[in-house]
């Protein structure tokens, strides 16, 4: 549970713990800036993805469902600086797909918290084999992480990809390969 006044305590903490004024006039409001914009980017705690992707629609075919560049913005849990992107969702239909948006909302919650990118990509993999019991998943997930950029080893630009597979696309590698196509 989100808790508003701490999180402003904490920032005045940090404020003051660098060296800062409280009182000078563009840090008076901060704290509480600081704690609006927590409230917001860390919102997936306090959320699921059962809801968004209980809603499916019955479907004969088995082709390929692909949802590419869905943009994620999300917090590394280790420097709470962020990090962002985009994912790459692709799975085979067992009778159910989800509405389009489902996919990107189910992205926009797992990301909304603080995570770690091989996480994300594995939790938005299993969200879509639980409630879609798809035949096969793969994500992909592309990420530049501001804790590489503009600290530590300053390189930005530097991407990470993380995958992960489930079902058919375990053993299917030219499924594999025909994804990494479509999703350039």
């Amino acid at each position: 549970m989100f808790n508003y006044e701490k999180v402003i305590e904490g920032a005045k903490l940090i404020i003051e713990g660098i060296g800062e004024d409280l009182n000078r006039e563009g840090l008076i409001e901060t704290p509480d800036r600081i704690a609006r914009m927590y409230q917001e980017i860390f919102s997936g705690l306090d959320s699921d993805t059962d809801e968004i992707l209980s809603k499916t629609f019955t479907i004969e075919r088995d082709d390929l469902v692909i949802e590419k560049h869905i943009n994620f913005y999300s917090m590394c849990e280790h420097h709470f600086l962020p990090f962002y992107g985009y994912a790459h969702i692709a799975y085979i239909p067992n009778g159910k797909v989800a509405g389009l948006s489902k996919l990107a909302r189910t992205v926009e919650i797992l990301s909304k918290k603080p995570q770690l990118q091989e996480r994300l990509t594995d939790e938005i993999a299993n969200a879509i084999e639980k409630h879609l019991n798809a035949k096969g998943v793969m994500v992909v997930v592309e990420g530049e992480h501001l804790c590489m950029n503009m600290r530590g080893v300053k390189k930005p630009g530097t991407k990470t990809v993380t995958t992960t597979f489930r079902g058919e696309f375990n053993y299917n590698t030219q499924l594999r390969q025909e994804v990494y196509t479509l999703i350039k």
